[in-house]
């Protein structure tokens, strides 16, 4: 089987669940590492969002992480990414979708995107009243939901699946501004993410995000190179950001 191209950076959540997913899968791929708002006027083209992840399969250009995942699961149904039963494989989804989007504005926008990314990326200072407003009321929001879902045990759906993977991947990003999650607050949700994350597909890609995270721009892709990384040879970015065309 040819490798599937994944366009975006492995420090991107939606990235991470794209390639969680494919080496539940054991599908051969390659990554374009671009770090986010670096791709050049081809990506725009491939992105029309300019976001990642992209894949390429061949011919076909598919740009949303969900699409991307279910397109997997498609592609090779086994082992599966969603549940057996009809109704989990709906609340499988459900939990995708509350993540990317809630957990992605509060974990993502509201928090790494300060902490992180406007110093890094843009050279700007972070909204420091919004993270803390953010820290005080929308997180324990997220959190009591994901402790009303969180198992007693295992993963959600018996199997570890795309219900368990998606919420996880924002505690790998929101950790890296020393966010973790109170266990005497919220002690299933703590414990179902913590046996999520250390789960041999997350281990596996937090080797290389741990390498890069504090490497500077320009020197990730040779850096990931060096530790064996399917990095493309030929890639998508650009030398300098540029903005997509949604707010954030």
């Amino acid at each position: 089987m040819k490798p599937l191209l994944i366009v975006g950076s492995y420090l991107s959540p939606y990235v991470r669940k794209v390639l969680v997913c494919l080496e539940l899968k054991g599908m051969p791929y390659e990554v374009d590492h671009i770090v986010p708002f670096f791709g050049n006027d081809a990506f725009s083209k491939l992105s029309p969002l300019r976001r990642i992840p992209v894949l390429i399969d061949g011919d076909l250009v598919l740009s949303d992480s969900s699409v991307i995942c279910q397109y997997i699961e498609d592609k090779q149904p086994d082992p599966p990414i969603l549940p057996a039963d009809i109704g989990d494989r709906a609340r499988a989804r459900w939990l995708e979708e509350f993540a990317d989007t809630r957990m992605g504005d509060v974990f993502i926008w509201r928090l790494f995107n300060q902490i992180a990314i406007r110093p890094s990326v843009w050279g700007e200072k972070g909204d420091r009243e919004l993270v803390d407003r953010t820290l005080k009321e929308d997180v324990p929001a997220v959190l009591d939901y994901l402790e009303s879902e969180a198992p007693a045990e295992g993963f959600r759906f018996g199997a570890l699946s795309l219900g368990d993977i998606a919420p996880a991947c924002f505690f790998r990003n929101a950790g890296w501004v020393r966010f973790q999650i109170d266990a005497a607050r919220w002690p299933r949700a703590a414990a179902w993410m913590a046996r999520t994350l250390a789960s041999p597909p997350f281990a596996k890609l937090a080797r290389l995000e741990d390498a890069i995270l504090r490497t500077p721009i320009a020197e990730q892709r040779a850096a990931l190179k060096g530790l064996g990384a399917p990095v493309s040879a030929e890639s998508y970015a650009a030398d300098a950001p540029r903005r997509g065309v949604m707010p954030i």
